[in-house]
């Protein structure tokens, strides 16, 4: 019976995807989790860590708003098509994951996927994860690294452990989370987690990775991902 449910498990995680419809709304189907989380602050005003604020009630298939317009965030209610929403994917052959810069400690390596920043600051504490991945000898600086760049929703940041050569990733439950950031009243993207594939409009497969975030605010330069745009500067 467990053998089973495993089974069946298995089954649903590998019917998840996201496809991009063109000009339209995000659509998810297998079941896939939905979740609203909190970026929180420390003490001293940095990013420390995520805080579970909504669970969805779960749903084979759903859309979610890619345009920003929906008064029924973060579902779809149609109005891409009343305010002719653009949506044209510009993400292309994703040039961006090919040359990272390499920053090189004593015994970490970060790779700084810098196109892919959604602007969670996650990386900022303790003197920044490119001083920490320097200092990476010292045991307090390549656990606070290790933990910033795991934290990171897109990906941007990817440490390796330079003595084993493997890459560290957090494990992530295959789930969609809708990123928010009260203290400074941000709505971020949508956080794909643990894998789900991305499929473009015509339908091709965007490259697979543990995280990646997805644009829902319509103004990104780099569709469907994000760019940090829903950021006012």
């Amino acid at each position: 019976m467990t053998g089973k449910n495993e089974n069946s498990g298995d089954a649903r995680e590998n019917s998840m995807k996201i496809t991009v419809s063109k000009d339209g709304p995000f659509i998810v189907s297998g079941g896939v989790p939905l979740i609203q989380e909190e970026i929180c602050n420390d003490e001293e005003g940095y990013c420390r860590n995520w805080r579970e604020a909504k669970k969805f009630p779960v749903q084979e298939q759903y859309a979610l708003c890619r345009c920003g317009h929906s008064k029924n965030k973060p579902f779809c209610d149609g109005t891409h098509a009343k305010v002719h929403f653009e949506g044209t994917e510009t993400a292309g052959n994703e040039s961006y994951l090919r040359h990272p810069k390499i920053i090189r400690g004593p015994e970490l390596e970060l790779a700084d996927y810098e196109g892919l920043c959604v602007h969670a600051r996650f990386c900022m504490r303790a003197g920044g994860i490119w001083n920490l991945t320097a200092q990476s000898d010292i045991p307090d600086a390549k656990k606070t690294a290790i933990e910033e760049a795991c934290n990171c929703p897109s990906g941007r940041l990817v440490i390796r452990d330079r003595k084993t050569g493997e890459t560290v990733e957090p494990e992530l439950e295959k789930s969609i989370v809708i990123i928010e950031y009260p203290a400074r009243g941000e709505h971020g993207p949508l956080w794909v987690r643990g894998g789900i594939p991305v499929v473009s409009s015509d339908g091709k497969i965007y490259t697979v990775r543990n995280r990646v975030t997805l644009c829902r605010c319509g103004k990104s330069g780099n569709k469907p991902f994000c760019d940090g745009s829903h950021v006012q500067h």
